[in-house]
């Protein structure tokens, strides 16, 4: 399952932003698939957190062959030490544990997030043990696929700005004149930031100044 946006969504960016307009024709239709479960995705992007997609792969398969179903019950059942043996750091099986055990216990709704606005749900995911604002927003778009969220604190996407727009550094203010022209579609650009990121396409640099040695 892939994230979901379509001529809609594309047409209008390429009438707000011609140099985004161009990146698109020459990238073409991205496929960035989706965590549909909204539980296994938070505990997915917590086992991530600081390590290589490589690493957070291996662990995930880890940890799916050992519950065999990545449920609230299922991480409920063990204990931190048995997800610390699968290659999850203590803190990281901790804030798992707690996460499910508060869902069992109903002292968090995690489908009522689905329910929320884009900064309700920011909010009650982020008050969760190992949950920061980054990817709270990460769950919105690749989970529930949020069409408007444009994260400043993804590095990648501030890099993708710089090389898309030939600026040296992408303040807080320059990001917002970004985030309003891209709204209400903030999502689909960002995956073509990512990809520009990422060098998607060649001829493109990071205006970034080179760091002092």
């Amino acid at each position: 399952m892939y994230f979901q946006y379509g001529e809609t969504e594309i047409n209008y960016l390429k009438r707000k932003d011609k140099k985004l307009a161009w990146a698109i024709e020459q990238i073409g239709h991205i496929e960035r698939k989706l965590d549909a479960n909204l539980f296994a995705a938070v505990v997915r992007h917590i086992v991530g957190q600081q390590i290589s997609s490589k690493a957070q792969a291996t662990v995930w398969a880890r940890l799916k062959a050992r519950l065999k179903d990545v449920t609230p019950f299922a991480v409920h059942d063990v204990s931190a030490q048995e997800l610390q043996s699968l290659g999850i750091s203590l803190r990281k099986a901790e804030y798992i544990k707690d996460f499910a055990d508060k869902i069992v216990s109903g002292e968090f709704e995690l489908q009522s997030v689905e329910h929320m606005s884009d900064a309700e749900a920011i909010t009650a995911l982020s008050s969760l043990k190992g949950i920061g604002k980054w990817t709270a927003e990460m769950i919105l778009l690749f989970c529930l696929q949020r069409p408007d969220i444009l994260s400043y604190d993804d590095l990648a996407i501030q890099r993708g700005l710089r090389m898309l727009y030939h600026h040296r550094k992408i303040t807080r203010e320059l990001f917002n004149k970004y985030q309003k022209r891209y709204s209400p579609y903030g999502s689909t650009a960002a995956i073509y930031l990512w990809e520009i990121a990422g060098g998607a396409i060649e001829s493109m640099k990071d205006y970034a100044p080179a760091k002092k040695r």
